[in-house]
């Protein structure tokens, strides 16, 4: 008979085997038991508060909660998730006479090497993309195991952006939309749609607001470097770098660096470009918006039509999906020079032709059932 854990879809205890028989391994370690003191610490002066005002979690409440939500806070840290060093996964929708079962967004995001992905810069943006997409529709879909993997995942990224201090915009919208939608699923727990018990997710909930607190008092550090420096580049190559740029707020943020930039940053013709990029002209006429001059405002057209329509993603690598095998796969593009990998075990002919890019939402679309 197989061993149920506290979640269902949890794999459980974990056992080792001894002298005198199996053992439950039990993850105690000094770093933990402090962190859960001072959670507890934290946690009895807590209050959770809705887009409403509304009061979920009250102080005169929580001796006794406190507690229990330390015990299950530390039964189900997420520092205790175990991850696969795996780069590619079989996708199967349905069962056939090989194969039994089929396979989930949760085992996919367990099973593919998510935690080493976020080391690599090509791939930064993407991961953290793919979770800001699962926190807004699919975080009650995942498994209890891929749910602690998610926390886990987020948990790097984090320290990752305090330490190298990159891209906290981009985590910074990934925690308000997360907290956003924990707040919502919390008010609902009656309706059972989180898995795993409501102490937790309100100590996650808590670990969220406690990260954005954090970035929002992040300091940039003072770059100290005696050689080239952006300021001392040609008008041209600087003009050339904000044309590279595909998001709007990137060219705002370097804008604000040196008035030369800024100047450069206000170009109406930088801004006709990014929008002609991103947009069809049809949207342009439904949205036009024009200066006190009776010209076109394109940068407030971007913004404009960044509401009403979806942008194009740009990534400096993404999963693959291999026609062929279907296959869900890392590319690692080195091996692929050097050794003519692959990524995984495919049996074409002509592998590549069989290759195409998953964006983080077609990662999600394709396991919908």
């Amino acid at each position: 008979m197989p061993f149920l854990g506290q979640d269902w879809r949890s794999p459980g205890w974990r056992w080792i085997k001894t002298e005198d028989g199996w053992k439950r391994c039990e993850s105690f370690s000094p770093e933990l038991e402090d962190e859960n003191s001072q959670l507890n610490n934290n946690i009895s002066h807590a209050v959770i508060l809705t887009d409403d005002d509304e009061e979920i979690y009250r102080t005169e409440d929580c001796e006794f909660a406190a507690k229990k939500r330390k015990k299950d806070h530390f039964r189900n840290n997420t520092k205790s998730q175990c991850f696969y060093r795996e780069k590619w996964i079989y996708v199967h929708k349905e069962s056939t006479r090989e194969r039994h079962g089929y396979c989930t967004l949760g085992e996919a995001f367990n099973r593919l090497d998510f935690s080493s992905a976020i080391q690599d810069i090509r791939r930064f943006n993407y991961v953290v993309k793919l979770l800001q997409l699962i926190a807004k529709s699919q975080l009650t879909s995942l498994s209890g195991a891929a749910q602690k993997n998610y926390f886990n995942i987020l948990d790097k990224i984090v320290r990752k952006v305090l330490e190298d201090q990159h891209n906290p915009r981009l985590i910074k919208d990934l925690l308000q939309d997360l907290s956003s939608t924990l707040c919502i699923l919390i008010r609902g727990v009656g309706k059972s749609v989180l898995v795993g018990n409501i102490n937790i997710w309100i100590c996650r909930l808590e670990t969220i607001l406690t990260w954005q607190q954090q970035l929002k008092n992040l300091q940039m550090n003072k770059q100290v470097n005696n050689g080239l420096t952006l300021s001392d580049l040609p008008l041209h190559m600087l003009n050339n770098i904000l044309y590279r740029f595909s998001d709007g707020w990137d060219i705002i943020t370097l804008g604000q660096v040196t008035p030369t930039l800024y100047m450069l940053s206000e170009d109406r013709q930088l801004w006709k470009k990014l929008c002609q990029y991103h947009f069809a002209e049809k949207q342009f006429c439904r949205h036009l918006i024009l200066s006190e001059k009776g010209h076109i405002d394109w940068k407030l057209m971007y913004f404009a039509l960044q509401k009403c329509y979806p942008i194009k993603e740009q990534y400096g690598d993404t999963l693959h999906f291999c026609r062929h095998c279907s296959i869900l796969f890392w590319k690692d593009y080195h091996l692929a020079l050097l050794l003519k990998d692959t990524g995984h075990p495919c049996t074409a002919n002509d592998p590549d032709t069989c290759f195409m890019p998953v964006s983080p939402q077609h990662f999600i679309d394709l396991f919908k059932f």
